[in-house]
C-alpha cells in the first residue's frame, strides 16, 4: 500500500471555495480522498457545505453537517481564516472579536467536535490547522491577524497533546506570502515597491501559489505521516529563513 496515498480517506476543508483552502480540497482529490469542501457562499453541489463560522455554534453543526455526509469522515483540515484588522490605535472591538471568532475559536470547536465524533467511532483520524507565518513574526497593522495565528501555533501543540490518547493527529502548516484574493489586491496595487521588496527577501524569488500548500498537507493526513503529531511545516519559499534575503 502507498503510504502517501489517501484513497479511502474522507476530508473536511473549511474555507475551501477559493485560495488556499481551494488548492488543499483539489490536491487532497487528486490524492485518493473524498474531499467536501465548505464556505461562506452557497454553491449547488454535492461535495460542498455552506456555514458561517462566526457565530457560536456554528463549528459543530459543520461537522454534524459533514458527518451525515460523510459518516466515516476521518480528516479535519481547519483553513478557513480572515484578516479584520486596522491600525492598533484604531482597532476595535469588534474587530478583535471577529477575528479571534472565526480564526481562533472556530478552529478549536470544530476540532473538538470532530473529535468528539471520532471517539465515538473508536478514535483515530488527523486534523491540519492553517496557522501562518504571522504566529511567529510580526506585521505592522496586523495585531489582531498575528495574536490569532499565534494562538493557532500553540493551539495545534495543545491539541496534539490532548488528543493523542485517542489516536487523532494534530498538526499545521504555516503559509508565509502566498497570492489569494486577500492577499492579490495589495500585491497588485504595490508590484513596484513592497512586492519586489518581499520577492527579494523570499529565497526562491517568488510569492507562493496556494498550491503550494496543498502537498504538505496531504503528507501529513497520509499515513507516510502517522508518526507525527504537534508538528508544523512552514511553507514560505524560505522568506522566514534568512534576515536580509537575496541582494
Amino acid at each position: 500500500m502507498n503510504p502517501f496515498s489517501l484513497e479511502g480517506r474522507s476530508v473536511l476543508v473549511t474555507g475551501s471555495s477559493q485560495g488556499i483552502g481551494a488548492a488543499i480540497a483539489h490536491g487532497l482529490g487528486q490524492c485518493g480522498a473524498r474531499v467536501l469542501r465548505h464556505g461562506l457562499q452557497a454553491m449547488a453541489e454535492a461535495d460542498y457545505l455552506q456555514a458561517d463560522l462566526l457565530p457560536e455554534g456554528s463549528a459543530p453543526a459543520l461537522i454534524d453537517a459533514a458527518f451525515e455526509r460523510e459518516a466515516s469522515l476521518d480528516t479535519l483540515v481547519c483553513n478557513a481564516g480572515s484578516f479584520f484588522d486596522a491600525p492598533f490605535l484604531e482597532l476595535s472591538a469588534a474587530q478583535w472579536e471577529k477575528t479571534q471568532a472565526l480564526n481562533l475559536r472556530a478552529p478549536l470547536f470544530l476540532t473538538q467536535a470532530f473529535a468528539r465524533r471520532r471517539i465515538a467511532l473508536g478514535g483515530g483520524g488527523s486534523v491540519v490547522i492553517v496557522a501562518s507565518t504571522n504566529g511567529f513574526q510580526a506585521e505592522a497593522d496586523s495585531v489582531a491577524y498575528d495574536s490569532s495565528k499565534g494562538g493557532l501555533v500553540m493551539m495545534i501543540r495543545s491539541l496534539a497533546v490532548s488528543l493523542a490518547p485517542h489516536g487523532i493527529r494534530v498538526n499545521g502548516i504555516a503559509p508565509g506570502l502566498i497570492r489569494t484574493p486577500l492577499t492579490a489586491t495589495w500585491m497588485e496595487s504595490r508590484a513596484d515597491d513592497l512586492l519586489r521588496h518581499y520577492e527579494k527577501k523570499i529565497l526562491l524569488g517568488r510569492v507562493g501559489k496556494p498550491e503550494d500548500c496543498a502537498g504538505a498537507v496531504a503528507f501529513l493526513c497520509s499515513a507516510a505521516a502517522s508518526y507525527l503529531t504537534g508538528e508544523i511545516i512552514t511553507i514560505d519559499g524560505g522568506l522566514t529563513t534568512c534576515q536580509i534575503g537575496q541582494p
